[in-house]
């Protein structure tokens, strides 16, 4: 295992860790920064007291945490264990958790001083998500004002952190600079004639035919990987594995797509953008890349969040490639002319700039933070969101004037969207309390590809309750 890339910096890392509060690591995927440099901090005297590793996403992180026990000979909820939202597996010897980003801003809300804790790795930080950014800027308040013998590594897959190192100048930026083959980049428009999942499945099943290996394909959401998998059920031969990856799959599942096909066999691994950072997937040397994405806008106007697909960043694309060059030279076919890749945005935006930042300000009126200026943001909080966030907030009976009021209080205490958080606030008997938290459940989690209609007056008629449901709809917009 000392031959991953980011053994070599090491040495530095650890140097830097006992001489500053915050360290900027970049180092890409593969590198081992997620699945084997935790395990470096157990040991390391400069480091005392519990480490959080920050995983942008469930699926990430009890991978992640399976893989860093194994490497100890262990099970999770032993040296190293994992909590996320509805489940957790820890243990009394546990000294490094994996956590989700929602848990984390939960730990910190609860216990400012994160007592007992050494160290915090926000791992992924350039995806930028909406709670990763929070979970930043509440910390480094922590380390201002409440534990300046805490410590915090920000770690990234891309080598440009000028951003980072803008908000934090005195962090030591460290580069793993990482090691991977030569990827031949191809550009394919789809067949105009097709569906997108019949489209998407022919350019498999040519690659596959052509190219010896397993492949990754990249997709913009669940419903596309199921219809695509159906497709390519019929194309591929007998040898050939066909594997989806996504949140909702079970452990087993997940990790049939993540390691190395059976001897004599190749799989097609159809999955998300999660793979293109979060996850190692063994045995890939075929990536095919759609070059969308699925993602959440917010209309301050109208109050409404819309699911979009759009054409992904350079910088996505990029990322996505790589993934072919992990082991042997490799080959990736984004689907797409090459004309529109090159108009592509260089990086995507952060989720900040274009989210619902209702429970964002519910986050900081109970940290007791009425003015987001006065904490540390790579991208300040837009303010017309900010506006439409107090707005909703108003609404929801959640704020007194410019602090949260006592039902506020409840609702932040319970970590929920602030529309489900007021409707399990509200309900007063057993049977309200039982109804809303199924319906809370079914709304954070829907059914994959099930009958989500809960229409037909189950939601009460109380103004409070109705204003509680979430106001999403779902568009496509691939340009």
């Amino acid at each position: 295992m000392t031959s991953l890339p980011v053994a070599a910096v090491l040495p530095e890392l650890l140097t830097a860790l006992d001489s500053a509060p915050q360290v900027l690591l970049s180092a890409p995927t593969g590198a081992g920064k997620s699945t084997w440099l935790p395990l470096q901090f157990l040991t390391h005297k400069g480091i005392s007291g519990r480490i959080i590793l920050l995983e942008p996403r469930r699926l990430a992180a009890r991978n992640v945490a399976q893989r860093l026990a194994e490497l100890l000979g262990e099970a999770p909820g032993e040296t190293v264990g994992y909590r996320m939202r509805a489940q957790s597996c820890v243990g009394p010897t546990t000294r490094l958790e994996v956590v989700t980003e929602g848990v984390l801003t939960r730990m910190i809300q609860r216990d400012p001083e994160l007592s007992g804790v050494g160290l915090v790795i926000l791992d992924e930080f350039h995806e930028r998500s909406l709670q990763a950014d929070l979970a930043l800027a509440l910390l480094l308040d922590v380390q201002q004002g409440l534990r300046d013998d805490l410590k915090l590594l920000v770690m990234s897959a891309t080598l440009d952190n000028d951003r980072l190192q803008q908000c934090l100048p005195d962090a030591p930026a460290i580069v793993s600079e990482g090691r991977a083959f030569p990827v031949e980049r191809r550009y394919q428009p789809l067949a105009a004639q097709l569906r997108f999942d019949e489209a998407v499945a022919v350019a498999c099943a040519e690659l596959l035919r052509k190219e010896p290996g397993s492949l990754l394909l990249f997709l913009p959401g669940v419903g596309e990987i199921l219809r695509v998998q159906e497709q390519l059920s019929t194309r591929v031969g007998s040898d050939t594995l066909l594997c989806p990856l996504y949140g909702a799959l079970s452990l087993n599942e997940q990790r049939k797509a993540i390691l190395l096909a059976p001897d004599g066999m190749r799989k097609v691994v159809l999955a998300t953008n999660i793979a293109e950072t979060s996850l190692t997937i063994e045995g890939i040397r075929l990536v095919v890349d759609c070059a969308q994405e699925r993602v959440a806008r917010f209309d301050a106007r109208t109050g409404l969040t819309r699911l979009i697909t759009q054409r992904i960043s350079q910088a996505s694309m990029t990322q996505r490639a790589g993934r072919a060059g992990r082991l042997e030279p490799g080959i990736c076919l984004h689907l797409l002319a090459k004309e529109q890749a090159e108009r592509a945005a260089a990086q995507g935006d952060a989720e900040m700039l274009h989210s619902d930042l209702s429970g964002l300000l519910m986050e900081l009126l109970q940290w007791g933070c009425r003015d987001p200026a006065q904490l540390t943001w790579l991208d300040l909080p837009p303010a017309v969101n900010l506006q439409a966030a107090k707005r909703l907030l108003h609404m929801l009976g959640a704020l007194d004037g410019e602090q949260l009021s006592a039902m506020g209080q409840k609702m932040a205490a319970l970590g929920n969207d602030p529309r489900l958080a007021a409707m399990l606030a509200s309900a007063s008997t057993p049977d309200e309390a039982a109804t809303a938290a199924k319906l809370a459940a079914i709304l954070e989690e829907p059914p994959r590809m099930g009958n989500t209609d809960l229409g037909g007056g189950v939601f009460p008629t109380s103004p409070r309750l109705a204003a509680a449901q979430p106001a999403t709809s779902q568009t496509s917009a691939c340009p």
